[in-house]
């Protein structure tokens, strides 16, 4: 399975998100971007790729108790960047920040005890994909446009595992399908 953890935004700050990227999409050469759907948007804590079946109970045994180990915290979607000279639009974060970090880390390390390689280590950028583009393209007004965007806060209270299938058909714009295959409570709560 190809797999990551993630933190998944709830549904109303992903609708505010939705109402900011349909302006986005309103500006001039946003048809030259692939936009991400509203299934597709969370803050991805550990990339994981192809994992052995045999590899993911654990996983998801380390990840439970890397949650347990995080308490709860605050977090919003806010301002936005990108990567790559416009290959990929983000949307980024604020709040407790260093906790998804933490999170992150915990996640990364998880993996690495299971057995998942990880490759090297890179320092966490919280971010939620937005758009992405095959070739270089200019995002500064898309990320001007996003500064003054902040979403509600909301308590991050679980983590997630994610199993990500890439599009089969070839059909220009087709999205991956996401599908939550094991949630975790922070703090070992609920």
């Amino acid at each position: 399975m190809r797999l990551f953890a993630a933190v998944l935004p709830p549904q109303e700050v992903a609708r505010q998100l939705a109402a900011e990227v349909d302006e986005l999409r309103r500006l001039p050469g946003a048809d030259g971007l692939r936009w991400t759907g509203r299934p597709g948007w969370h803050f991805t804590l550990a990339f994981y790729g192809e994992v052995a079946d045999d590899v993911v109970a654990e996983l998801s045994a380390r990840l439970e108790r890397a949650a347990a180990r995080t308490a709860p915290f605050e977090l919003a979607v806010r301002g936005g960047g990108q990567f790559g000279h416009g290959r990929a639009l983000w949307a980024g974060a604020s709040g407790d920040v260093p906790a998804l970090r933490l999170l992150a880390d915990r996640a990364e390390a998880a993996a690495r005890k299971a057995g998942v390689p990880m490759g090297e280590h890179r320092r966490y950028k919280a971010h939620l994909t937005l758009a992405r583009s095959r070739s270089d393209v200019d995002t500064a007004p898309y990320v001007s446009a996003l500064e003054g965007f902040t979403s509600r806060r909301w308590t991050v209270g679980e983590l997630a595992l994610v199993r990500s299938d890439l599009p089969k058909s070839g059909v220009p714009g087709e999205q991956p399908r996401y599908e939550v295959v094991a949630r975790w409570a922070l703090g070992g709560a609920g």
